[in-house]
C-alpha cells in the first residue's frame, strides 16, 4: 500500500482501492499456487516461485507466502535453505509471528540442525506457546536426544504451562528411548487425572511403548488389554515388546489374534487399521530369531511378501540374517544375504561376523570382513571381531595383525541412571562428574561386600 501511495501521489481514492484490491488478489493466487506445490509434494517448484515472486517485488511476499517457502524447505530438507528463509524472515520483521518461528524451529529440526532450532526456541523469548514447547521437545526426540527432551519437558512443567495431548505423547516418547521408567508413570498419573486424555489412542499408544522400552511387560500388556479400539500401532507395539522381552510365543500368538481380528473386520471396513503392516513383521521376525524358530521366520518373511504385498527394508533382512546366525546356521545366512536383491548394509553384515566370532568360523569371518572394509573401513569392532576369532582359535600372530589394524578409538559407551525422575549420564572413561569421588567410593564398598560375600560362601 506506502508503495502505491509513494509512486501515484495524485491517484483517487477509488484508485488505491482498486490497486490495494490487485495486490490481495496477487497474494491470494501466488499464495494458492505455493499451497498447491506443496499438496502435490513438489516442495522444489515452490521454493522457485516464491524466489520468483521476491525478486520481482519484495512488497508481494506477505507472512503467509513465507510460511509456505519454510513448509516447502521443511519437505525437501538442505543445510542452507533453511537459513535462508530464516534471514528473509528477519529481513522482513517477522521475528513477532509465532507460527512462523514454530515453523522454522520444525524446519531446522528435520534437517538435523538442532542447534539452531533451540537458538529459534530460546530467542522467542516471552511469546513461546505449547505449540512452541511441544516443536523443541519433538526435535529433540527425533534427533536421538531424549535426555534433553526431558529436561525442556520439566522446565515447561516448572514455567507452569498448561500440558495437552500432543505434548505428554512426545514426552513419553523421550521415556521410551530413555528408559525413564520413574518419569513415565509420574507421566501417565498426571493422564489419569485428566478425563479427556485417556480416550486418545495415540496417548494410549505412546503409554504401552513407554512400559514396553523400560521393560515392564506385565503392565505394558495390562494397558494393552484394557484398551478396547486398538489401531496397528497399539498391536504392534505389544508383539515388538514381547519380541524384545524374549517372550516369543506371547509375539506370536498376540500376531495370530491380530490377523484373527482383522479378518472380522465388514468387508466395507476393509482399509482396515489392525492389518499388519512391515513394522508389524519385525516384532514378529524378531520374535522367531529369539525363539530359534528358523521355518516359522522363513514362512512369515514369504508371507509378507506374498500375502501382504510389503517390500522387506533393511530391518527385515537384518531379523532373517539373525535368526540364520542364532541357529548356528552361518552358510544359510551367508547364502541369504548374498541374495538380497539391494546391497546389504553393514549392520546385515556385521550380524554374521558376531556369529562367526561366537563359532570359531575363521573361513567366514574373514570373508565378511573383507565386505566390510569396502562399506565402512574405519570401523574399530569389525578388526576386534575378527582378532577375536582368531584367539579362539590359538592363531596369536594373526590377532595381533588384526589388532594393529586398527587405527581409531571405539566411540565411548553411555548408560544412564534414573533416581526419582532425573537421569543421571554417565559415559565410559569420563572422571568429570561432580560426585566422582562419592560414587568410586560407593563402589569400593559394593566390590570388597562382593568379595566377602564369596569368601563367606565358597563360591
Amino acid at each position: 500500500m506506502r508503495f502505491l501511495l509513494r509512486h501515484s501521489p495524485l491517484k483517487s481514492l477509488s484508485a488505491v482501492h482498486k490497486s490495494d484490491h490487485f495486490l490481495l488478489n496477487y497474494h491470494s493466487k501466488s499464495n494458492e499456487t505455493l499451497r498447491c506445490f506443496l499438496r502435490s509434494n513438489k516442495p522444489i517448484k515452490a521454493l522457485l516461485h516464491f524466489r520468483h515472486r521476491f525478486r520481482q517485488n519484495p512488497s508481494f511476499v506477505d507472512s503467509f507466502s513465507v510460511l509456505f517457502a519454510i513448509k516447502a524447505s521443511t519437505q525437501k530438507p538442505s543445510p542452507f535453505s533453511g537459513k535462508q528463509v530464516h534471514t528473509l524472515v528477519i529481513k522482513l520483521g517477522f521475528e513477532s509471528v509465532i507460527q512462523i518461528l514454530t515453523s522454522l524451529l520444525q524446519c531446522y529440526s528435520v534437517a538435523g540442525n538442532i542447534a539452531d532450532a533451540r537458538q529459534v526456541f530460546d530467542e522467542t523469548h516471552d511469546k513461546k506457546n505449547a505449540v512452541m514447547w511441544t516443536a523443541i521437545i519433538a526435535a529433540y526426540v527425533e534427533n536421538g536426544k531424549p535426555g534433553e527432551a526431558i529436561e525442556l519437558f520439566r522446565r515447561m512443567e516448572a514455567e507452569k504451562i498448561e500440558l495437552d495431548v500432543v505434548i505428554v505423547t512426545v514426552a513419553l516418547s523421550a521415556c521410551a528411548d530413555l528408559g525413564a521408567l520413574e518419569m513415565g508413570k509420574r507421566i501417565h498419573s498426571y493422564v489419569q487425572g485428566k478425563s479427556g486424555f485417556a480416550m486418545d489412542l495415540s496417548l494410549r499408544n505412546a503409554l504401552i511403548d513407554m512400559y514396553v522400552k523400560c521393560g515392564d511387560i506385565e503392565k505394558a500388556r495390562k494397558f494393552f488389554n484394557g484398551t478396547k479400539r486398538k489401531d496397528v500401532t497399539t498391536w504392534t507395539s505389544m508383539i515388538i515388546g514381547h519380541a524384545l522381552n524374549g517372550q516369543a510365543e506371547e509375539a506370536l500368538e498376540l500376531f495370530s489374534k491380530m490377523k484373527a481380528a482383522d479378518q472380522r473386520m465388514p468387508k466395507i471396513c476393509k482399509n482396515s487399521t489392525i492389518l499388519p503392516n512391515d513394522v508389524t513383521f519385525i516384532g514378529v521376525l524378531m520374535a522367531c530369531s529369539h525363539a530359534g524358530l528358523v521355518e516359522e521366520g522363513k514362512q512369515h518373511f514369504r508371507s509378507m511378501v506374498e500375502e501382504y504385498n510389503l517390500k522387506p527394508r533393511d530391518a527385515h533382512f537384518g531379523c532373517m540374517v539373525d535368526t540364520f546366525c542364532r541357529a548356528g546356521l552361518l552358510k544359510d545366512a551367508y547364502e541369504f544375504i548374498m541374495n538380497i536383491p539391494t546391497k546389504p548394509n553393514a549392520v546385515i553384515w556385521r550380524t554374521l561376523l558376531g556369529a562367526c566370532s561366537v563359532y570359531g568360523n575363521i573361513e567366514l569371518g574373514e570373508e565378511v570382513q573383507r565386505k566390510l572394509v569396502e562399506l565402512d573401513h574405519d570401523h574399530v569392532g569389525d578388526c576386534i571381531a575378527l582378532s577375536n576369532i582368531y584367539a579362539s582359535k590359538g592363531m596369536w600372530e594373526k590377532k595381533t595383525e588384526a589388532r594393529d589394524r586398527v587405527t581409531k578409538r571405539r566411540v565411548p559407551g553411555k548408560s544412564w541412571i534414573e533416581f526419582g525422575t532425573i537421569m543421571n549420564e554417565f559415559v565410559s572413561g569420563d572422571d568429570d562428574h561432580p560426585k566422582m569421588g562419592e560414587i568410586c567410593e560407593i563402589l569400593k564398598c559394593l566390590a570388597l561386600s562382593t568379595k566377602s560375600y564369596d569368601c563367606s560362601t565358597g563360591s
